[in-house]
């Protein structure tokens, strides 16, 4: 999740929130890409979490990397709790898990090569302190009770939150994983076009990166359990968003729709103050009862935009927030497809003719059952495999005519990137099929050899 926003002044005008907004519009020679993924720490000999404190734990992983590869540390009240370097930061979900917040980069060659470096340093460190790295949607076998909580004022105020508006929030905050990028948009209605086909297509992302059939020892009938977990934390903030398909959609909607969302907190000098269930429209009048007669900030709109959830969320950017976090070929896969989608006019429009004449019924319909059954989803005559196979498609083509060369200009394009999926397109069969195979065949049930096999 986000660190806390910083700069910015008051907050004068009421237009000042939708130009925030806006002001992520770029040239299209200033698009870039910003991955960001997460993974599970575990300690190698009893393949429980890693604690956040002591010589085998999530601080001692970040101090190894601070000082053996020259990050500077974040912290909070005396705690270190993340690293910026080079426009890039690691940062602590909840749990402990450990995200990398790319630099915006180019092209998927240079942001594939920020992430093999940030694992290999990870794998470095961790195998100094008996540690193991491990990339699925969600942790198969710690309950609740095993994980620990990250010294983060704004999880404690959230983990409390969670449980009164919602029955799996605890469970999204604790035990998953996410692999997403973040893209640029170049006006109003590029941005407008843009969400929509997220919104529409994050479905046949779930469904092709699914990579959590297991929960608490067991099979849980899902092939994405973190996306069944999505659809029960907290309606007000999550989902995927009706009103950005209805005419009158731009930056003031999609603010109108965030002041409606309940606040979780401010953040003052270092600390996070309870703000939870109270309105960002009352802050915006003096009247917000855990700050009275205070106005907010533009940097207290800026993390108020963070603890909005949707399946594909605007910021100054767009995020795409379907997916389950993976296994380490497949990390550069995600910012591939959605790049190829959307960052080419030709298969923006493309992707977009797929999903026009869905309805809201049917857009969530395919969000249900990419949980479900992945590739073998089907709503209304809509078949997933069949639908990947032409979104896969339309993304290759427009990484074709991105032509971002990479090697030195030896590989003439991004295409490559994209190979993980085609194979699932091919076999039908995304990585939770894989995982249900090896437990119901050669594992005989023994989910703890997931850790030997896939850990990183």
């Amino acid at each position: 999740m986000s660190i806390p926003q910083s700069g910015g002044g008051p907050v004068e005008r009421f237009e000042q929130l939708a130009e925030y907004l806006e002001a992520g519009c770029k040239p299209t020679d200033d698009w870039r890409i910003g991955t960001e993924h997460e993974k599970f720490g575990y300690c190698k000999d009893t393949l429980k979490p890693l604690p956040y404190d002591g010589p085998r734990s999530i601080k001692a992983m970040l101090e190894g990397i601070r000082d053996r590869f020259g990050w500077d540390p974040i912290e909070e009240q005396g705690n270190i709790i993340g690293l910026v370097k080079d426009g890039a930061n690691i940062s602590l979900e909840p749990g402990g898990q450990f995200e990398l917040s790319g630099a915006p980069l180019e092209t998927i060659h240079q942001t594939c090569d920020e992430v093999n470096a940030h694992l290999r340093d990870v794998q470095s460190v961790a195998d100094d302190i008996g540690a193991r790295f491990i990339g699925l949607g969600a942790a198969p076998q710690w309950t609740h009770e095993q994980m620990p909580m990250m010294p983060k004022g704004r999880y404690r105020l959230m983990t409390d939150y969670m449980g009164r508006v919602g029955t799996h929030g605890t469970q999204m905050m604790y035990r998953t994983c996410t692999v997403q990028v973040n893209l640029d948009f170049g006006s109003e209605a590029d941005m407008v076009q843009k969400l929509r086909v997220a919104l529409a297509l994050q479905p046949v992302a779930t469904a092709l990166f699914a990579n959590s059939p297991f929960f608490e020892g067991k099979p849980n009938g899902h092939k994405s359990w973190r996306s069944r977990i999505w659809r029960d934390l907290d309606p007000a903030r999550t989902g995927t968003l009706p009103f950005v398909f209805e005419d009158g959609m731009g930056f003031q909607r999609y603010v109108d729709y965030a002041l409606d969302v309940p606040m979780y907190f401010v953040y003052r000098d270092g600390k996070y103050i309870n703000a939870l269930g109270q309105s960002f429209r009352d802050f915006l009048k003096g009247d917000l009862p855990a700050l009275p007669g205070e106005k907010p900030t533009l940097s207290d709109w800026a993390d108020h935009l963070t603890t909005i959830f949707p399946e594909a969320r605007l910021k100054k950017f767009i995020e795409m927030r379907g997916a389950d976090g993976g296994p380490w070929r497949r990390l550069c896969a995600l910012p591939a497809l959605w790049v190829g989608l959307m960052y080419d006019q030709s298969a923006l429009d493309a992707a977009w003719d797929l999903a026009k004449s869905w309805d809201a019924e049917t857009r969530e319909a395919l969000r249900v059952a990419a949980s479900v059954d992945g590739l073998q989803a089907e709503v209304g005559g809509v078949k997933m495999h069949d639908l990947a196979r032409e979104v896969v498609a339309i993304a290759e083509q427009g990484l074709k005519s991105r032509a971002r060369p990479g090697a030195n200009g030896m590989i003439p394009d991004e295409t490559h990137f994209l190979n993980a999926l085609q194979e699932s397109i091919e076999s039908g069969k995304v990585p939770a099929d894989e995982l249900l195979e090896k437990y119901h065949g050669e594992w005989g049930g023994d989910l703890s050899r997931i850790y030997a096999e896939y850990s990183y």
